[in-house]
């Protein structure tokens, strides 16, 4: 029952952090994109050339949702980054498949402007969003790009960088914690 008794643990924990980044502004800016998305990717689902384009469209919407999450999801510094880099390349190609679309005239309304407006807004709160990660907390990913691991003191300083109390400190006041007072509730509730 121990095992059992983690697992609901995990996704208590997993659930109160999915309530979290969907309250982000960064994250409600990219629900105001996404419904701007549908509506001109339903003008584009006329023949294969649009229908391409409003899936670009589209999907690139949902990506920018999926990567704050993910960003939101994790501690480290390098992934958190990882994942706004993804971001910021999904809004590029979103809006570059919009402004496509009216430049060959097979977006029959001019949302070019619309979506420009809705991305800036975003953008605006993206960076405040990217300002507030902890660039202090993370450890080296091995492919080179953040850090130079070329001298002996800098293999130092990224071992000293991971911080592994302040890695379960956060996992514990993120809803991990066995000693939490909801999770024993949820045991008495479940009758046990």
């Amino acid at each position: 029952m121990q095992t059992n008794s983690k697992a609901k643990h995990y996704l208590y924990g997993m659930s109160k952090r999915m309530d979290r980044y969907r309250k982000l502004p960064v994250f409600q800016k990219s629900e105001e994109i996404l419904e701007l998305a549908n509506v001109i990717a339903e003008t584009l689902k006329e023949d294969d050339k649009k229908e391409h384009l409003a899936s670009e469209i589209l999907s690139n919407a949902m990506i920018m949702q999926v990567k704050i999450a993910g960003a939101e999801g994790g501690g480290l510094y390098s992934l958190k980054m990882q994942n706004a880099v993804v971001i910021k390349i999904a809004a590029h190609d979103m809006l570059n498949a919009v402004i496509f679309s009216a430049m060959v005239d097979i977006n029959e309304e001019d949302y070019v402007q619309l979506m420009r407006d809705k991305v800036e807004e975003f953008r605006l709160e993206f960076i405040d969003w990217i300002r507030g990660f902890d660039k202090s907390y993370d450890i080296p990913d091995n492919w080179g790009i953040r850090y130079d691991s070329s001298t002996p003191e800098q293999e130092k300083l990224e071992e000293l960088m991971f911080d592994e109390d302040k890695f379960w400190d956060d996992f514990e006041k993120n809803g991990f914690d066995e000693d939490d007072d909801d999770w024993e509730s949820d045991d008495e509730d479940d009758g046990k």
